[in-house]
């Protein structure tokens, strides 16, 4: 999750000084949005084959590769060709690859819970929320270390030193981790990713309307509004405004991981029946939803001054955070809790599959609807979808309530 975030910092603004326009800048997201659909469809089948060893390895060598591509195909190089074919095909592909890796390495962590938690007491989700929290607090300190790292190392030198910290990780991973962190079964096949449950059916589509509305704006919309506002385009304040970027969106993933880590404490979810742990996940979506609408209306309707202007974006990014936060741990707990032992690699591959859609989705929209309505389109865009995923938990409510 590191050098996930790193990586998507560096590639972001590297490319974006080099010229490519939102729509580009997007382009370069979707073949690693798409492969993590697809890796997640695969993924759940072969840690059920082959175990989730296999898989959380396989997901940190291909990331090592994908660093090493980028930093063999020198930042020189890269700026020479500029918007050459080859050049934006050759960083597609790249990305692709580190689609492939956080994914496995996603799944793998997430489904090993199911075999050490027990579900009682709240236990299943207090450790989840950690893991989870966790892990978007170590991608916050991603887009930091990038964001540093593109300014004293360049882009190569910053891709280099990734690649032998995320070596490191590995190396260790091997002497220290179980032999095989779930049972293997070989008589699972391809098609039984497909769940038949109900619930994880509905939760799935839920989760993919609910990540497209939060990447819609994020991956291209925020970053180059805040670049717009902070950098006269300078090669000095370029640096200072990537610095300053880099700063806050570490900052707020951090923020927004904590708040995932701390959802169980905060909901007192171990005193509450599992039917209203589903139901707080539908208010926390409308939420979303009446915070987005909000403030497209706000922006829409000039009702602010444009001094005023940056600091409801930001003031309104840790409100969304907040509510997101516990919108995700519950989700994040509600697919374990709704897969049996026996099919929870499948189950969640499936699950993250449908998230790896909505992030593709939102990606697109995210560089389409800034290039043609900036920052409005890209909330318009993101309110829609956070009203549509509302709109699906209540298959999820009425399912559980008949239970």
């Amino acid at each position: 999750m590191l050098t996930d975030g790193a990586l998507r910092v560096l590639v972001l603004f590297h490319f974006h000084l080099l010229g490519f326009s939102a729509i580009e800048l997007a382009t370069m997201f979707l073949l690693y949005e798409f492969m993590g659909m697809v890796t997640n469809f695969f993924a759940g089948y072969l840690a059920a084959r082959f175990g989730l060893s296999s898989t959380l390895y396989s997901g940190l060598v291909l990331q090592v590769i994908a660093l090493l591509m980028l930093a063999i195909y020198s930042e020189e190089r890269l700026s020479s060709i500029g918007l050459a074919g080859f050049s934006l095909f050759y960083v597609i592909i790249a990305q692709g690859i580190s689609g492939i890796a956080k994914d496995l390495t996603k799944m793998s962590a997430k489904s090993a819970l199911k075999w050490f938690i027990p579900d009682s007491d709240g236990a299943l989700f207090k450790w989840v929320a950690v893991l989870t929290g966790s892990k978007n607090a170590i991608k916050g300190f991603g887009f930091l270390l990038g964001s540093g790292l593109l300014v004293f190392a360049g882009f190569a030198g910053a891709l280099w030193l990734l690649a032998g910290l995320l070596s490191l990780v590995l190396i260790s991973l091997l002497k220290i981790m179980p032999k095989n962190l779930a049972p293997k079964n070989k008589q699972v096949k391809i098609h039984h990713v497909f769940s038949p449950s109900a619930e994880i059916n509905w939760l799935s589509a839920a989760r993919l309307f609910l990540f497209g509305a939060r990447d819609v704006w994020f991956v291209v919309g925020i970053p180059i509004f805040f670049y717009s506002i902070l950098s006269d385009g300078s090669a000095e304040q370029n640096k200072i405004a990537f610095f300053q970027i880099g700063f806050f969106m570490s900052f707020w993933i951090m923020f927004y991981g904590g708040i995932q880590a701390l959802t169980p404490r905060i909901l007192k979810a171990a005193k509450r029946p599992f039917s209203q742990i589903v139901k707080l996940t539908s208010v926390a979506i409308l939420l979303l939803t009446i915070i987005l609408l909000m403030l497209t209306v706000i922006i829409t309707m000039n009702l602010i001054s444009e001094f005023a202007y940056f600091n409801v974006i930001v003031i309104s990014l840790f409100v969304f955070g907040f509510v997101f936060a516990i919108a995700s741990s519950l989700h994040s707990y509600l697919i374990l809790a709704f897969s049996g032992a026996e099919r929870v690699t499948l189950d969640v591959g499936f699950y993250y599959m449908s998230n790896a859609t909505g992030r593709l989705i939102g990606t697109f929209l995210s560089g389409a609807s800034y290039q043609f309505g900036g920052l409005t389109a890209c909330l318009a865009c993101a309110t829609l979808m956070c009203l549509f995923s509302w709109l699906l938990t209540f298959p999820l409510i009425n399912i559980t309530n008949s239970k």
